[in-house]
């Protein structure tokens, strides 16, 4: 076994090198002797008695500045140097047309942006994965999972080109959606967006952080399905390709422990390390691949250091005394980034100058060698031997630190500098530059013109990518809508408690669990359905779900829970169904995502309910749950413990008033605030035949309370107004005034109802809106559809509520909600709502706060039906109300 010798490992602050020497020769002897195994025992046990004789010596998280894998230890590339050749005049052409892509579209419209410099550097490292890792569907196969870096989505779209699922002028308009339709071509997006190309881009991306806790929840939701049965262990694998900047959002570190703990070896993070973020150094002062590294070896990560490429190999091999290694380990990010930027003659003087030991290790290279050196990122032989070393590994998910340089074969023109990534545009020297770096076949005229170059079909580097996918299964990225219809139970099976319950006491949230629970138990979708938690399962009253369905965890259970004799005791289970996250809302809701997705990402259809503290949700994690939108996720999320004045006590974090009002600017989340639990069945009972039998690409927000209520039974007809947003409970003759509520604010309404009538002689008919969203959206759509058409369509609400009656409307949620439809209402119309932060009181002292109890409801309802001032006045005194 070929080591270094001990002199290159010791540097000048050694008080007694020759007696290091000595160690490191005694541990030299025992690696040869007895292998690696028995000298990780050995360090193990010199650091146990370290420990124990009070030395508290711990061994460092980083390693030197140098690649975990040695050179002795790659394995031979595919196809020898022949087919490396190939894959690097491959890669040269994906760089250049990712380039002219980005460069016509900015000459053409100055407005539109786009990227060449992530690309640029990360492209060999997308061409290792796309020739060599990166698995297609196929057949029986059901493929690996690939999050791309979304600045690198040109360079993406340059090989879909070549492979040919996109055509010349698909690339002509970058960037141009809208205009594209009108020239017969598909528009490309800015970043990988399923919404916009449904048949393509599998994951969003877009959103930094997003990318990095989306994959890892993934690749724990295809071990809960294999656990499960529900899918067959086919050795699939996760790969994720991220950015060094991006790994600053707290989303990106966030479950890198849940990785580790879970044992994900299906997971392979490659960060690509250029260095640079937006506007400058990532760590100017530092080094972000030790950082990376502390943070992923400490969580329980394999790191594999990809840092230096082969044309560096000479140079370590030389450096008898470590000069180099020390070199490397003391310059900073900073620095590394002017040498990038810099040429040989530059490099020369400023880093291998720095003393004479260097100077003779660059003595045999000329200024064009040393600017040619290349880095880890930028080697696709070392590329490949840490990928094959990966996804070989066993027992840990494995991140690759792969360091390239932004820009890179960009030159002057932006290679390495702080403004490379805002560069969209190369004049025509530059170009021609690029061209020549990449010793690319373009004529100068087509470079100028920024011509997308395409290899003849019958060429050798055709006939190679086309083979080399066809020998991974086919082409990616491919996003798959198989469109199975999944049977729903009848509503009867799981909810006739709820449709004739006859004033039996439950909250919404108990209603909804116990539907929850009766699904679960279904013959048909019982084991597609995924409960999803965040440590509030109690809260929710979904313990009785432990024991029955298991809470899901890779090993089982290995200890005895101390409620073990309890009806209620918490059972995990490897092939437990329910998902128990902890506490981590965007834990969660990346599990959500995973299986809300998994009719596509799986061809399984699933159906997922994530139950949470509703202020918890789009307040919180709304990034994640648009995310999820762009995905085409289908499922439930349920926002319980709802409100701004039903979770009493509470106070101003957790008392949700504005929920509905992020949910509705989202255009495929369908969302209801019911009151009753009839009316919660039928939103269920909706939500699966669309998303499940229909294969729509929507999904329900459902927002539940924990104020336990009468609930009345399903009146006769009732289901087309729940579903279109609005029903009516109480009719009246001769109606003087319509009041509406959502959610437990229909409890106000009613009493107020009664107020009015046996205290003041009004009549007043009360509606529950389980939607004021899709009230509004409907009527937008009337609205349009009427611009175009000589036959005027009427809005559901405007039917709902016609004549010049006063309508009083209140909700839980801030006004804005029942403002919504402000436009549609005939008569005259005022709103109450929960404007303001939350307060801790109990819930008739917070009704009466925001002002939407029933006296407050009552009150309104007076005012706007024409009282006098004086009136107004013996009014609120006779509600016992007063103004702050």
């Amino acid at each position: 076994m070929d080591m270094p010798p001990a002199s290159q490992l010791i540097t000048h602050t050694d008080a007694d090198p020759a007696e290091t020497a000595e160690w490191v020769d005694a541990l030299a002897a025992v690696l040869q002797s007895g292998g690696r195994e028995r000298a990780r025992f050995i360090l193990s046990k010199l650091s146990s008695a370290a420990w124990e004789w009070g030395v508290q010596w711990r061994a460092a998280r980083n390693t030197p500045y140098v690649n975990t894998i040695r050179a002795a230890d790659e394995p031979a590339f595919p196809g020898g140097a022949d087919a490396l050749a190939v894959e690097r005049k491959l890669a040269g052409i994906m760089r250049w047309n990712a380039l002219a892509m980005v460069v016509r579209a900015n000459r053409a419209h100055a407005e539109l942006g786009g990227h060449i410099a992530s690309y640029a550097s990360a492209a060999d490292l997308f061409e290792v994965g796309f020739n060599h890792f990166f698995r297609a569907r196929n057949g029986d196969f059901g493929g690996d999972l690939v999050f791309f870096q979304p600045h690198s989505a040109p360079g993406v779209y340059a090989r879909a080109y070549l492979e040919g699922a996109l055509n010349e002028a698909d690339l002509g308009h970058y960037r141009r959606e809208i205009e594209a339709r009108h020239h017969g071509a598909r528009g490309l997006s800015s970043y990988p967006h399923p919404w916009l190309m449904p048949d393509f881009w599998q994951f969003p991306t877009g959103s930094m952080g997003i990318g990095p806790i989306n994959a890892i929840y993934q690749a724990r939701f295809l071990r809960y399905m294999e656990h499960r049965s529900l899918l067959p262990a086919q050795d699939r694998r996760v790969w994720g390709v991220f950015g060094d900047g991006e790994m600053d959002e707290p989303e990106s570190l966030a479950a890198l422990s849940l990785a580790a703990r879970e044992g994900l070896d299906n997971l392979t993070f490659v960060i690509n390390c250029n260095l640079q973020r937006l506007d400058g150094p990532v760590r100017g002062n530092g080094h972000i691949v030790d950082e990376l590294e502390t943070l992923f070896d400490g969580a329980g990560w394999n790191v594999i250091k990809l840092l230096w490429g082969s044309d560096w190999d000479p140079l370590f091999g030389r450096d008898a005394g470590g000069a180099l290694v020390e070199a490397l380990n003391q310059t900073v990010d900073g620095q590394l980034q002017t040498f990038a930027a810099n040429d040989g003659a530059y490099n020369r003087a400023r880093f291998f100058g720095q003393s004479a030991a260097m100077q003779a290790l660059a003595a045999s290279l000329t200024d064009a060698e040393i600017d040619r050196l290349h880095r880890g990122g930028h080697d696709m032989k070392k590329i490949h031997a840490a990928y094959a070393a990966a996804v070989s590994h066993r027992g840990r998910p494995t991140v690759i630190l792969a360091q390239t340089k932004k820009g890179f074969g960009m030159g002057s023109a932006g290679q390495g500098r702080m403004t490379t990534h805002q560069h969209k545009k190369l004049e025509d020297e530059e170009l021609l530059a690029f061209r020549d770096r990449f010793d690319l076949p373009i004529s100068d005229a087509d470079c100028a013109a920024l011509a997308f170059y395409k290899p003849a079909a019958d060429s050798p580097e055709m006939q190679h990518l086309h083979a080399r996918r066809v020998a991974l299964g086919g082409y990616l990225p491919r996003r798959h809508d198989p469109r199975a219809s999944l049977p729903v139970p009848d509503i009867a099976s799981y909810a006739r408690f709820a449709l004739e319950s006859d004033g039996k006491e439950m909250s919404s949230t108990m209603a909804l669990v116990r539907m929850l629970g009766a699904l679960m138990k279904d013959g048909g979708i019982g084991k597609r359905v995924v409960p999803i938690v965040a440590d509030e399962a109690r809260t929710f009253g979904m313990a009785s779900l432990f024991r029955q369905f298991g809470i899901y965890s890779s090993q089982g259970q290995l200890y005895e829970p101390e409620d073990i004799g309890s009806i209620l005791s918490y059972r995990e289970a490897k092939d437990g169904q329910i998902l128990e996250e902890g506490i981590t809302e965007a834990g969660a809701i990346s599990s959500w995502t995973a299986a809300a997705t998994s009719y596509s990402t799986h061809g399984l259809p699933m159906l997922p309910f994530y139950i949470y503290y509703s202020m918890f949700g789009f307040q919180r994690v709304g990034d994640l749950i648009w995310a999820a939108a762009d995905q085409r996720a289908r499922g439930f999320l349920v926002g319980a413990t709802s409100g701004r004045t039903t979770l009493a006590g509470e106070g101003l974090q957790h008392q949700d008033g504005s929920s509905h009002l992020v949910a509705a600017t989202i255009p495929n989340c369908v969302a209801y605030d019911p009151a009753h639990a009839y009316e919660v069945a039928v939103i269920v009972q909706d939500g699966m035949r669309r998303m499940l039998e229909e294969g729509d690409d929507v999904f329900y927000y459902l927002t539940v309370t924990n104020e336990n209520n009468p609930q009345p039974p399903m009146p006769e007809g009732a289901r087309e107004g729940i579903l279109r947003g609005m029903h009516r409970i109480v009719t009246v003759d001769a109606p003087q005034a319509r009041l509406l509520a959502a959610g437990p604010i229909v409890k106000e309404a009613l009493a107020a109802a009664e107020l009015l009538r046996e205290r003041f002689g009004i009549a007043a008919e009360v509606w529950s809106v389980t939607s004021f969203s899709e009230l509004a959206r409907e009527a937008i759509a009337v609205e349009r559809h009427n611009r175009w058409r000589d036959e005027q369509a009427v809005p559901y609400v405007t039917q709902q509520l016609q004549g010049d009656i006063p309508v009083i409307a209140a909700s839980d949620y801030v006004k804005a909600v029942a403002d919504s439809i402000r436009a549609w209402v005939p008569g005259p119309y005022v709103t109450l709502g929960t404007d303001g932060f939350g307060r801790s009181d109990t819930r008739a002292a917070l009704r009466d706060h925001f002002e939407v109890s029933a006296a407050w409801i009552a009150f309104a309802t007076i005012e706007k039906s024409g009282a006098t001032s004086e009136e107004r006045r013996a009014a609120a005194a006779a509600l016992g109300i007063t103004f702050n």
